[in-house]
């Protein structure tokens, strides 16, 4: 009976996620003059079916080159902060090392204070990297919420496994790449989401740190052109000439779609590590 409710329950849960996802699709196919009227949930395309609104999204200007730049800051941008992620959640989790639980307290300092915007941004201009994409990617390259969730992991490594490498003559990387992080794979699998999930949703730092708009990031683009009730997209656009204010509310649920189906592509591949690895690194502290 209890294995019931809770199916139940769940299920529940599972639709109350699924109908607005399901919502904003079915609507993004819809024909603008009835989604302008309706009110309520849209369960299949009102009128004909049509692709009317992804065309005046992906034929807006930037926005293919937004995908472009989205997908360098991603790809970039995650592995950078892996590499530093791990070699730091490394240091701090060997017993070894002396000072660890002094700059686990300096690391954690920062997660309650920071520096604030202007002086980080004084420190990015000083740096040369104003208008630059590594004024994207560098500042940010370490979650020190990711981190300690990695320290935790590899804190779960047994010793004797890092003692019988280095009889063998291993030295600090060899034991980190070739035994803590295979090891590890199921915290590392749910970092790597955090970075991928959190650089592709990111566009405040874009908007603060690049004037160039061949730069923009592609949420900073939809952002721009399509959030701020900016109609130069719809004009601008060579199938819309003829679009009306009826289809700004087609717009917006395409933009939805077009800004969150890729990464959302890439969760199943992680998702069998993400309870696992969420509970290694968060139970033990």
């Amino acid at each position: 009976m209890f294995l019931v409710i809770l199916y139940i329950l769940l299920g529940i849960m599972g639709l109350i996620f699924i109908v607005p996802v399901w919502h904003v699709v079915m609507a993004s196919f819809s024909e603008a003059r009835l989604l302008a009227s309706n009110t309520g949930v849209v369960l299949l395309p009102l009128g004909t079916p049509s692709i009317g609104g992804y065309k005046i999204v992906l034929t807006a200007p930037g926005i293919i080159s937004g995908y472009g730049n989205t997908a360098f800051y991603v790809i970039v941008g995650t592995v950078i902060s892996m590499l530093l992620t791990i070699m730091g959640a490394y240091a701090l989790s060997r017993k070894g090392f002396e000072y660890r639980n002094v700059f686990m307290l300096i690391l954690s300092f920062t997660m309650l204070f920071n520096g604030g915007m202007i002086p980080t941004y004084m420190v990015v201009r000083n740096l040369g990297l104003y208008n630059s994409r590594w004024a994207v990617i560098i500042p940010s390259a370490i979650s020190v919420f990711n981190l300690i969730i990695l320290r935790t992991a590899f804190q779960e490594v047994p010793a004797s496994l890092e003692e019988s490498a280095k009889l063998d003559g291993a030295n600090e990387f060899t034991i980190m790449f070739r035994i803590i992080v295979p090891l590890a794979k199921a915290s590392i699998a749910v970092v790597v989401l955090y970075y991928a999930v959190g650089i592709w949703n990111s566009w405040f730092p874009a908007m603060i740190y690049l004037k160039d708009r061949d730069k923009f990031p592609l949420q900073l683009i939809l952002r721009e052109t399509l959030l701020v009730n900016d109609s130069s997209m719809i004009a601008s656009s060579a199938d819309a000439q003829n679009a009306t204010n009826l289809d700004r509310k087609l717009v917006k649920y395409c933009t939805i779609v077009v800004g969150t189906l890729p990464i959302m592509c890439f969760y199943p591949f992680i998702q069998k590590y993400f309870t696992k690895g969420v509970m290694i690194g968060a139970v033990k502290g």
